[in-house]
């Protein structure tokens, strides 16, 4: 009588995007094998990178529950070499996840604490141009972070007071350093701190839309990044952008999401 075997258990894989800010996690299966195959999440997490982000990182792997671990962002060769991630670029974990959560993306936007990736997609998802901004904070959540201190205005409220601004204040420098001497001295002028956020954001878009002119992005755009997050940057993007513009529920989960879809591939079960 033939042995029967029993069929392999679903693939687990833990997806890391380890970051300046925030180290982000994504726990994704495949149920490869079952009458409705697909991907499927088990868990997600947004975890703040503190002063040592790798630590933070291996308390998510110490949770276990996964057969693999695959690491992307800036910490990702440092994970390699403490737990034995694999490791993907930042560029092709966002193309991946961006081309899964929104089926028909053909750009990626990612604004997160450190810098900015505009990528540009073929028709089958794979990166087709990009350019980022690593070199510089402008735009980026730590340049605003600063300028919200300046403003005395909480983080997650500069967004609702640039949008409820009677109009812009001119903000020329988006040189981090220079910047935050501007808004003070705008502030120390009378200009009120409503309308300098509004110049604020309105001058991040007008350099994140020429990252994304540059690499000739078109089509469906995928807002992604703890930036996202923020509604006058969402509504200065989607004005200034040709076409339809896509924030997930959960942005800043774009790229680990993609790094967890680059281990189910590398299980040969997806």
């Amino acid at each position: 009588m033939a042995e029967t075997r029993a069929p392999d258990p679903d693939p687990r894989v833990l997806g890391l995007d380890i970051g300046s800010r925030t180290v982000d996690a994504v726990w994704l299966s495949c149920a490869a094998g079952r009458a409705t195959p697909g991907v499927i999440v088990l868990d997600s997490a947004v975890v703040d990178s503190g002063y040592d982000p790798l630590r933070a990182a291996a308390r998510l792997v110490d949770r276990a529950g996964h057969d693999l671990v695959v690491a992307t962002g800036y910490g990702r060769r440092a994970a390699a070499e403490s737990f034995g991630a694999q490791v993907i670029t930042e560029i092709k974990a966002h193309a991946l996840g961006a081309a899964h959560l929104c089926p028909g993306a053909r750009a990626v936007l990612d604004m997160g604490g450190q810098d900015t990736k505009a990528i540009s997609l073929a028709v089958d998802g794979s990166v087709q141009d990009f350019e980022m901004n690593d070199r510089c904070a402008a735009g980026t959540g730590k340049f605003l972070e600063v300028m919200s201190a300046a403003l005395g205005i909480d983080i997650d409220e500069l967004g609702g007071a640039a949008l409820r601004a009677d109009g812009a204040a001119q903000v020329s420098s988006m040189c981090t350093v220079f910047a935050e001497s501007e808004v003070i001295g705008l502030l120390h002028r009378g200009e009120s701190p409503d309308r300098i956020a509004r110049g604020l954001h309105e001058a991040i878009a007008r350099r994140t839309l020429a990252m994304l002119k540059r690499i000739g992005a078109a089509g469906q755009l995928v807002f992604a990044g703890g930036v996202a997050r923020n509604a006058a940057m969402r509504r200065l993007v989607a004005d200034g952008y040709a076409d339809r513009v896509t924030t997930t529920a959960a942005p800043q989960l774009v790229g680990a999401t993609g790094a967890a879809l680059y281990g189910l591939g590398r299980t040969g079960r997806w």
